[in-house]
């Protein structure tokens, strides 16, 4: 039952094949065969969990539910009701929450059951999830990393212990574990789910988002936390205009061949389907930009860990909110940087409806002892393995990972497709058509597991 798609559930809910308690229950026995070694999840729902799904049960729209009985795992960092929202620190408080994010309550509303909240690094600053709790593992190779700050849920996915998962991105969080794993990831653009994450969503670069293992998965989560019903079935689109770019939008950043060979392998496929694709590099942001993107970054951590107890968080941490806490009393967190910023990539798009460009820049990197280095380290690592998708969250782009082969080393591979603001639509069809075009196999094999 757990190798089925989130909509073949909710299908065989909806017509009394299963019930939802059967489906939680064959997911809970996956989790407690697998998370041990994986480490994707911080707090497993079990009792609960069952209990919420045999009360679906007698709900009477229950033919009618999108995702009825489905199981959905949550990432640390949005609230869920009498669960603590540690958000990968020991400093946060263990007190239960006291209500529904609003998009957990979106997923319930449509039938999704809560089986657990998943793992993030401290603050979910970093693209590796490794904390106090421990590291989360790629369900590909368990000496890697699944990616951050999404990790537990990514990896949850794609080990087959949750269908679908909420991920949230503020410079690639949802796109770097999904690109990690092998699964679909998407971040939608502002406003298009409710974000409303901490104190100001990183000054509004984070949103809420999709972790499925297909794009039609994925478009049904969307169209449940986005309330827009009309998003839920992609269809391959015709010919759109598609740039493609293997160009690192970092200096120095060397892009693995075989990750770039994958990118201009998909380009030819829509090539071959009828696409107009064209090399096209998009702009590089000018240093006054790069200072406002890592300002951001900087800021809206230091933001999160104003209330905490500053001796208790990582070594690494205190860094990063000290860099945070100087770039808001320069001011350098800056609405305009984002609107200039968000105008030269317009220009750009004006020629093209979609861009296509790596996710990650090599295979994840390894997965333990990120939380116990030093900062420099971390960014290091950091910038060196994901440079290629905090920029959209700085323009405000909505953009998604989308699965495109195998490396060499057995790892996943896969493309970003990218939009401008209000895109969603064409992104998630220009994924669909490549789903069909070039399929990808749905989770892990279990011999990595």
């Amino acid at each position: 039952m757990t190798a089925q798609s989130a909509t073949t559930l909710a299908r065989l809910v909806q017509t009394g094949e299963v019930t939802a308690p059967e489906i939680v229950s064959a997911y809970l026995e996956r989790i407690a065969a697998l998370d041990a070694a994986i480490g994707a999840f911080q707090i497993v729902r079990a009792d609960r969990a069952i209990a919420e799904a045999a009360v679906l049960m007698g709900r009477a729209d229950l033919r009618e539910l999108p995702l009825a009985g489905v199981p959905v795992a949550i990432k640390d960092n949005v609230p869920v009701e009498g669960e603590p929202m540690r958000v990968g620190s020991l400093a946060t408080t263990d007190r239960p929450s006291a209500a529904d994010h609003e998009t957990v309550r979106r997923l319930r509303s449509a039938g999704a059951i809560v089986v657990g909240l998943t793992r993030v690094p401290e603050l979910c600053i970093w693209g590796t999830t490794d904390s106090a709790s421990g590291a989360t593992r790629n369900p590909w190779n368990l000496q890697r990393t699944a990616g951050g700050s999404s990790g537990g849920s990514a990896a949850a996915v794609a080990a087959a212990m949750a269908p679908i998962a909420l991920g949230a991105d503020g410079m690639g969080s949802i796109r770097i574990p999904a690109a990690s794993c092998g699964i679909v990831g998407f971040k939608p653009g502002p406003g298009v789910v409710p974000s409303a994450l901490g104190v100001s969503s990183w000054y509004g670069l984070a949103e809420n988002g999709p972790l499925a293992t297909t794009v039609e998965d994925a478009a049904l989560m969307l169209s449940v936390l986005a309330a827009r019903p009309e998003v839920a079935r992609p269809r391959p689109p015709d010919g759109l205009r598609v740039a493609v770019s293997t160009r690192s939008p970092v200096g120095g950043v060397r892009v693995d061949k075989e990750v770039a060979a994958a990118v201009r392998a998909a380009a030819g496929t829509l090539a071959d389907a009828g696409h107009r694709v064209e090399e096209a590099d998009p702009p590089k942001p000018p240093l006054r930009l790069v200072i406002g993107i890592f300002a951001h970054w900087f800021g809206g951590a230091a933001e999160e860990a104003a209330t905490l107890d500053i001796r208790r968080v990582e070594r690494r941490t205190r860094t990063h909110v000290r860099f945070g806490e100087f770039a808001r009393r320069r001011r350098l967190v800056r609405q305009d940087d984002r609107e200039a910023w968000r105008r030269l990539n317009e220009a750009f798009f004006a020629r093209f409806d979609l861009l296509l460009t790596p996710v990650i820049a090599c295979s994840p990197i390894e997965a333990d002892g990120w939380s116990k280095r030093a900062w420099i380290a971390n960014a290091y690592a950091n910038v060196r393995f994901a440079p290629f998708t905090g920029g959209w969250n700085f323009a405000g782009f909505p953009a998604a990972s989308v699965p495109a082969g195998r490396h060499s080393n057995g790892l996943p591979l896969s493309v970003q497709i990218i939009g401008s603001r209000g895109r969603e639509t064409s992104i998630l069809s220009l994924a669909r058509h490549l789903e069909i075009l070039q399929p990808w196999p749905r989770h892990a094999p279990p011999s990595s597991t």
